[in-house]
């Protein structure tokens, strides 16, 4: 028997075949070859229902594949896809309860708002009177409503995105697929999308997978993450867990700056072997001879190279002991000047001991 109920997004879902417990999507040993290219290299993970989720990684690692193997626009070579439990691994894009935003927007220029809003369900038949209502609907969820008769072309970029965004929730699928949907827009135009979607996500309680390379703008909507690298997941957590605790170097210097160190460099400075990392706004700069406070590691070194950067400055320090670490201090009572001036300087660095994160060498 199937049983049909309204969760708390207001979503209709069948729940023959799944249970309370299951995750809105889950991946199971999930690879993809091309030729003698593996992309995706057997990965395992669950999202949650209602998670605002972000694949996160650089170019090639793997994220936009996987992204596109959960829509099935790409049959994986090995593994399984799960939606609410249920195996949807062959089964055909348009029989999936998912839909999916893409950067460039693909609105048809010559149709209307209204039109291209509605035009999923003009396809499937839906009465007039229906589709008027859902697509007001629609566009009041991306605070558009008004916009109905305007082209594409009479709307600013990040409003040809929220109309992409009302199309796609139209039907308020179990999923959306985000495929680095603010790439094209100017930085601060893409800074108020990030909070847009975060709010539009948080109103309609829809699960929302985001694919971007772009860090801060995972840090800023996430809930929870995924860090790919060379088609395999270096580390899954929140925004908070894998800025603060970075799993590898590598995570340790995609996600924000960071500063390892390891090999004889850890020897002589954190007086044990190992790879670790410090986050550069952890650093404190000091005098050379300041003293190091109790419960703090401590390097000695030369200002190298200073970068100001308005709120704040960027110092490049070469170490006594070999190699480097950046020091980002925020520009509270600093002019450039100020700041400038410590180029060539010799300086002592401390930081307290907890900052200091052993890190899997990866």
């Amino acid at each position: 028997m199937t049983v049909v109920a309204h969760d708390p997004a207001g979503d209709v879902a069948a729940a023959s075949g799944s249970q309370s417990g299951d995750p809105a999507v889950r991946l199971e040993g999930l690879t993809k070859v091309y030729g003698d290219v593996t992309a995706v290299a057997g990965i395992d993970l669950d999202i949650g229902r209602g998670e605002f989720f972000s694949l996160l990684g650089p170019s090639g690692s793997g994220k936009t594949t996987t992204l596109r193997m959960i829509a099935g626009f790409e049959a994986p070579s090995s593994g399984r896809i799960l939606l609410d439990g249920q195996d949807v691994t062959n089964v055909p894009p348009y029989e999936r309860d998912i839909n999916t935003v893409f950067q460039d927007y693909a609105l048809f220029p010559h149709m209307s708002v209204g039109d291209n809003v509605g035009y999923g369900l003009s396809i499937r038949k839906v009465p007039k009177d229906e589709r008027r209502d859902r697509v007001g609907e629609a566009l009041r969820m991306v605070r558009l409503q008004g916009y109905e008769r305007r082209k594409p072309s009479q709307l600013s970029g990040g409003q040809r995105q929220r109309v992409a965004l009302a199309r796609a929730l139209i039907n308020r699928p179990r999923v959306l697929l985000l495929d680095e949907p603010l790439g094209a827009l100017d930085l601060k135009l893409r800074e108020e999308m990030q909070i847009e979607l975060k709010a539009i996500q948080e109103g309609v309680g829809i699960t929302f997978i985001y694919v971007t390379h772009d860090q801060d703008e995972a840090l800023a909507m996430s809930d929870r993450m995924a860090i790919f690298s060379h088609g395999l997941i270096d580390q899954v957590g929140t925004p908070a867990d894998v800025y603060e605790a970075p799993a590898t170097p590598f995570v340790a210097g995609f996600v924000g700056a960071s500063n390892i160190i390891e090999g004889p460099v850890a020897e002589a400075v954190l007086g044990r072997p190992g790879t670790y990392t410090v986050r550069p706004e952890k650093i404190h700069l000091e005098d050379r001879e300041a003293a190091v406070p109790e419960g703090c590691d401590s390097a000695i070194g030369t200002v190298h190279q200073v970068v100001y950067l308005g709120s704040d400055t960027r110092y490049h320090v070469k170490l006594e002991a070999g190699g480097a670490l950046i020091v980002t201090k925020q520009n509270v009572a600093t002019s450039s000047m100020d700041a400038l001036a410590l180029k060539g300087r010799p300086v002592r660095l401390t930081w307290h001991r907890e900052h200091t994160l052993a890190v899997h060498p990866g």
